[in-house]
């Protein structure tokens, strides 16, 4: 099974983002990760392949030397072959995004001159989290689609994916290739080893500066703004429990809560 996992780079999720002079997200100095989504997708695509045969490509877009380090990493982690494509487009909206994804697919088929049966990536990135991207890909590739998936096993018509839901979870069949979005497995991803390290660092990742089309945005963010600061609250000093509940109940109605 060929298996094709689309991953973004995108800032360090733990570290505290403020908006800058110019009103946008201020990212300097902050460090770029593997989306952590995307890091689930790449680590069922590996373990898929291990139990059952097949090869893990991964392919991102982005500025070549600003992303290698993430393709390096996924390689570490059991990918097989990673590519890096130049930006269709400076400030991408979900539908370019995808668009390029769709050629993006296409080209890495005509390189390595094979077909993808499973188109995987993360459900949402976490700079943006609209998880709009996956489904709009697998429409402009007239594929079938399943969202928030948590394990993926080959089935006599394809494959059978389990759909994270609020209730548990629900399972489909569905035919390749598809394309489905991962949500976090009951597994993390592996860490590499220190000889998956040094492979990885010596491997040939081809970057295609000119190979998607350039595209413009349909839709444009206006401005961003920060959450509104939370209040300072009120602190309790009543030592004995009774009395700090009466102390809690009156503020609750003195505030009209109760």
């Amino acid at each position: 099974m060929n298996i094709l996992v689309c991953v973004k780079q995108v800032p360090d999720d733990f570290a505290k983002v403020h908006l800058g002079e110019n009103g946008k997200p201020a990212l300097e100095g902050i460090d770029k990760v593997v989306n952590a989504f995307d890091t689930y997708a790449v680590e069922m695509a590996v373990r898929l392949c291990e139990n059952h045969g097949g090869r893990v490509v991964v392919a991102t877009i982005g500025a070549e030397e600003e992303v290698r380090p993430s393709m390096v990493q996924m390689i570490a982690v059991g990918a097989n072959q990673a590519y890096i494509f130049a930006p269709n487009t400076a400030d991408g909206d979900e539908s370019s995004v995808a668009a390029g994804l769709a050629e993006l697919v296409k080209k890495t088929e005509e390189t390595i001159g094979e077909s993808f049966d499973l188109i995987m990536c993360g459900k949402e990135s976490t700079d943006e989290i609209s998880s709009q991207v996956g489904a709009m890909l697998a429409e402009k590739l007239n594929l079938s689609f399943v969202s928030s998936v948590i394990d993926v096993k080959p089935a006599e018509a394809g494959l059978c994916v389990k759909q994270e839901t609020e209730e548990g979870s629900a399972s489909y069949e569905v035919s390749c290739p598809a394309v489905v979005t991962v949500a976090k497995p009951e597994y993390d991803p592996r860490y590499p080893n220190l000889k998956s390290k040094m492979a990885a660092r010596k491997a040939v990742i081809p970057y295609l500066s000119d190979a998607l089309t350039p595209v413009q945005p349909a839709v444009r963010c206006m401005n961003y703004q920060e959450p509104a600061k939370r209040e300072a609250g009120v602190k309790i000093q009543e030592k004995n429990a009774v009395d700090a509940v009466a102390r809690a109940i009156a503020l609750m109605a003195d505030d009209k809560v109760l």
